[in-house]
């Protein structure tokens, strides 16, 4: 009996587990990091023996799709519920989420969700909380109750709106037992809840709820329930569209990091383009979101600019810049119209989701996830608007309610538990030649630091390949570069942009050499050469200034230059001249962008064999042969003429742009590193 206990209440986490992925993997269900489920079963008690009610259930801050035994919290049936006999009211009860903590059974698992209560308390075996959009259409639309009886024909009840916590458990369970035909409710303002005795059943139960509401919408909603379509607002064709926003990119990243630096997404799905496009965008973009998960994201409304598409850059900068000042201002009068004498200070005021017609949506965050979440929160806002528009009016919850949540104190205690952001987190890199050796490695080391990475190579396959090498399109992405093309340099800036929302901090390595005497060298040798390092970092240095210096976040240049900018060697007189170029370049640019706030530093390596993509393609047999040593032999013979007889790798440069970007020296620049185990002839004087 024992054992048939136990393996029943791994069976239970399990097909909680399953379930939960099941549902937060289709985005019409819930969104990221949304919603929660739970199971209830038995196991025994390793201390009595006896058998004991368990309450599984997502831990604070999971996410469904990606749910594992270890987001779980588990606790104490019993213990949960014997809270009830102890909860002190409404007005305190927030103290029930510390007292969750001494209901957790073993170790417990994840910390408690809010929405511990509502799952716990509720008299079913399984419980599905989720926010999809069809759900909290009807939610948010002004005659919901009304709605929910006529839809759903008594199976689902209404529950008004109340901030998530003990009390809201109370009033599900009690409307629960008051609706014993009931599989679920919506929940006024916020979302849905479905229960079933089996896991089967209360999914089950969930996806009828949320199919039903949307089949309602589909077959008796107002076809156009944004209005009709108003002239000049209308999608840019696509090619345009992209420039637009590109060009607009860097200056409101800059908007919306007045008060921290942010990390971009950006993104013109056709259904955010409509509704951009319609009469009802200012009116219902001011009403804010509703669901709670939505505008903890997105704040509690976004900036939308006012002017066509039709309008120039130029007065769309302007505009967006007077915009900027009137949403802060707005933000603060909504601040200060809420506080209480305990409310956390004021979390910034700049806006985290930008609105502009016939362009698209720039959505930001700490870091891309986060950024990307934030735009498909309000996506999700978009499609609840669309469907409360649809069957009635959208009346999202007031900004009162979304204060209490958004300046909550069990929030705060949320997002002071996060753990403290890596030196480089939120800062966006791009590294030329980045697809092999000294550039693969600088990538690598700045995406293990927490930054943003594009990886940008004439090789575009290796490229891609080097960015999935480090991580999802969150943490890095490879474009085709030739540094060379002035058009091809400016498509490779405006593709960065796009992808992370700006661009912090740029490293000019790509290179090759040809080692020739000067009799050998041809004026093709030359100018090749010279294209790539010379003219390339200068490209390169100038298209990626503008974007720093619109950004007012300062930033870094770093140039892979080399020893033999400083060295007089046989055999490589185009190599070293063009190093020799790119050596000043860094001087000039320092004096040039440090009124903007750019630090330009340079890293002089030598013998870099290992992994090296220019001595792999020739360069490595002619310098072995110049020097009369095996290949093989090349990065050794190098070390042993050094002073610490060490040989140099890829990573050690990197630990060298590590270092000149991160948070130490923040006051150097026009500075060479020499990162060449020490020769004396290169010696900077």
């Amino acid at each position: 009996m024992t054992q048939s206990i136990a393996t029943s209440s791994t069976t239970t986490a399990a097909a909680l587990i399953e379930r939960s992925n099941r549902l937060g993997q289709d985005k019409k269900n819930t969104n990221y990091a949304g919603g929660n489920t739970s199971a209830k079963g038995t196991t025994i008690d390793p201390v009595t023996g006896e058998s004991i009610e368990l309450l599984w259930v997502k831990g604070s801050g999971g996410d469904l799709g990606t749910l594992t035994e270890q987001g779980l919290s588990t606790l104490r049936l019993d213990r949960m519920r014997a809270l009830v006999d102890v909860y002190p009211g409404v007005e305190r009860e927030d103290e029930m989420v510390a007292a969750f903590d001494y209901c957790l059974h073993g170790k417990g698992g994840a910390a408690p969700s809010i929405d511990t209560a509502m799952l716990g308390l509720v008299n079913a075996n399984h419980v599905d909380h989720l926010h999809p959009d069809s759900g909290i259409a009807i939610a948010t639309a002004k005659d919901g109750k009304e709605l929910t009886a006529k839809i759903f024909g008594g199976k689902v009840a209404w529950v008004d709106w109340r901030r998530p916590g003990f009390q809201l458990g109370l009033d599900i369970a009690r409307i629960k037992d008051e609706n014993p035909q009931a599989v679920g409710c919506i929940l006024g303002g916020h979302g849905i809840t479905a229960w079933g005795d089996t896991s089967e059943e209360s999914e089950t139960n969930a996806l009828w709820i949320i199919d039903t509401a949307a089949a309602y919408i589909q077959e008796h909603g107002e076809p156009q329930p944004f209005g009709e379509v108003v002239s000049g607002f209308e999608p840019l064709p696509e090619s345009e569209r992209r420039t637009r926003a590109a060009a607009l990119a860097p200056t409101i990243r800059s908007l919306a990091s007045k008060d921290k630096p942010m990390v971009g997404h950006f993104s013109d799905d056709e259904r955010v383009l409509d509704f951009l496009a319609r009469e009802k965008l200012a009116s219902l973009a001011a009403l804010g979101t509703s669901c709670p998960d939505h505008f903890l994201r997105t704040k509690v409304k976004p900036m939308v600019l006012d002017l066509p598409a039709t309008a120039s850059v130029e007065e769309q900068l302007v505009r967006l810049q007077e915009l900027h000042l009137e949403y802060r201002a707005d933000y603060q009068r909504y601040y200060e119209s809420h506080r209480q004498e305990n409310s956390p200070a004021m979390r910034g005021a700049d806006p985290l989701i930008v609105l502009v017609p016939g362009v698209g949506m720039f959505s930001y965050g700490a870091n891309k996830q986060t950024a990307r979440v934030a735009g498909e929160f309000y996506l999700n806002a978009i499609n609840v608007m669309r469907g409360a528009e649809a069957l009635s009016s959208y009346t999202p919850i007031s900004d009162a309610e979304k204060f209490r949540i958004e300046y909550w104190a069990l929030e705060e205690a949320k997002l002071q538990r996060m753990p403290q952001p890596k030196s480089h987190a939120g800062r966006i890199a791009l590294v030329t030649g980045a697809a092999s050796g000294i550039g693969k490695a600088v990538a690598k080391r700045l995406a293990a630091e927490g930054a943003c990475v594009v990886i940008a190579d004439l090789d575009l396959a290796k490229a891609q390949e080097t960015a999935a090498e480090l991580g999802d399109t969150d943490v890095a992405v490879g474009i085709a570069a030739n540094v060379a093309d002035a058009k091809a340099v400016q498509a490779a800036i405006d593709d960065a942009v796009l992808a992370f929302g700006g661009l912090d901090l740029v490293v000019n390595n790509a290179g090759l050499s040809l080692s020739k005497s000067l009799l050998e060298t041809t004026e093709a040798d030359w100018d090749l050469q010279h294209d790539v390092m010379a003219k390339g970092s200068f490209l390169v240095s100038k298209a990626a200034a503008k974007v720093l210096i619109e950004q007012k976040l300062g930033g870094d240049i770093i140039y892979i230059s080399s020893k033999n900018s400083v060295f007089a060697g046989p055999n490589n007189i185009a190599y070293s001249a063009t190093k020799a170029d790119q050596a000043h370049q860094v001087r000039l640019l320092a004096v040039e962008l440090g009124e903007h706030g750019v630090r330009v530093n340079g890293i002089n390596p030598d013998g870099v064999v290992r992994g090296s993509g220019i001595f792999a393609s020739g360069w490595g047999a002619n310098r072995a042969a110049t020097y009369g040593v095996a290949e093989e032999d090349l990065g050794q013979f190098y070390a042993n003429r050094t002073i610490l007889k060490r040989e140099v790798i890829p990573e050690n440069i990197a630990d060298a742009v590590y270092v000149l970007t991160g948070p130490e020296l923040t006051r150097t620049t026009g500075l060479h590193i020499p990162v060449d185990s020490g020769v004396a002839a290169a010696f900077l004087r």
